[in-house]
């Protein structure tokens, strides 16, 4: 293998790495604050169908109801994002934007009156459904491999898209994964007008 190319993706899965557990440590950081203010920082979680809850929909993304809560979300966020990054931290930080607005304000528009929302679990809903749907995308079948590989592994989580429990939030997991397939497509390598889809490669 040329010495180039081992140290580009060897670059690439660093900064990957570096970008996920410093996401990561920032929701522990956000949580530890939000223990020692008495569950201030809970207010900044998605109540739905008011004007004002709005500008929560991204902060929302980023708190938890509790290190339980958080526990759950931190590993597959770890390898999920983990795995989404590695193609690029620029494109990483575009996808998971437009899954952390799609999820949020799904949850705004359909969660349940007086319900309060928060959680990274929309994040990885979406990056579920982009790292399954990117290679299709893309026409890479070392994407469609590696999203076969996560449908295998974390397939289960697409349970979590139905209304089965009231105490989670199934709007924010659907509108996540329907966020990770549309940012599977708008972050799509880019094609000159016209110019037809890429042979897989």
């Amino acid at each position: 293998m040329a010495k180039g190319s081992d140290g580009s993706g060897g670059a690439r899965a660093m900064a990957a790495g570096k970008l996920i557990v410093a996401w990561v440590a920032l929701l522990w950081v956000l949580e530890a604050v939000d223990q020692a203010s008495g569950n201030a920082l809970d207010a900044f979680g998605i109540q739905p169908r008011r004007v004002g809850e709005l500008v929560d929909v991204v902060p929302s993304a980023f708190m938890h109801f509790g290190f339980e809560h958080l526990m759950a979300n931190t590993l597959p966020l770890l390898v999920l994002g983990f795995l989404a990054a590695l193609r690029g931290v620029g494109r990483f930080l575009a996808v998971a934007a437009i899954i952390v607005v799609v999820s949020g304000l799904g949850v705004w528009l359909i969660a349940p009156a007086g319900s309060n929302t928060a959680g990274a679990s929309g994040l990885i809903f979406g990056l579920f459904g982009y790292l399954v749907a990117r290679g299709f995308v893309d026409r890479r079948i070392t994407d469609v491999a590696l999203g076969t590989v996560v449908a295998v592994f974390y397939g289960s989580l697409l349970w979590g898209v139905l209304p089965t429990d009231s105490g989670i939030s199934w709007q924010g997991h659907l509108f996540g994964l329907i966020g990770g397939v549309l940012a599977a497509r708008l972050t799509a390598e880019p094609r000159a007008l016209g110019e037809a889809k890429p042979a897989w490669h």
